[in-house]
């Protein structure tokens, strides 16, 4: 068996990335290291997620970050009504369907739901 367990990845501020990530995201805070300047936030099915703070912050961002979520029409008007500023909103796009966001350090995270990646993806 393989499970991809955690992922690290780096951040200019690791106190402003945990805020946004468990403030916009609703991950939990699974332990600091705070000589190490890391975060580890964790989501709901035990992935962590480590925010490493890094001189010069991230360089350009490498990576994007795929959260399944429940709802991703209901996720996506929440946040809205929370000044939480989007890339787009849930719509058709090369990979299914979903919403795009950004992080504090400008990581792509996309969102989707398993309901409406089957009614409206048709990848």
């Amino acid at each position: 068996m393989i499970k991809l367990d955690h992922l690290t990845i780096a951040v200019s501020d690791c106190e402003k990335s945990r805020d946004w990530y468990v403030s916009t995201l609703g991950l939990k805070l699974e332990f600091e290291i705070p000589e190490r300047r890391t975060i580890a936030v964790q989501d709901e099915f035990d992935f962590t997620l480590f925010l490493a703070e890094t001189p010069g912050g991230p360089g350009r961002p490498s990576c994007v970050l795929t959260f399944q979520v429940r709802d991703v029409e209901s996720l996506y008007r929440d946040l809205s009504k929370a000044a939480v500023t989007f890339v787009h909103p849930p719509q058709k796009t090369f990979w299914g369907y979903g919403a795009e966001l950004k992080d504090p350090d400008g990581y792509r995270i996309w969102l989707w739901d398993e309901k409406t990646m089957r009614e409206k993806g048709e990848v």
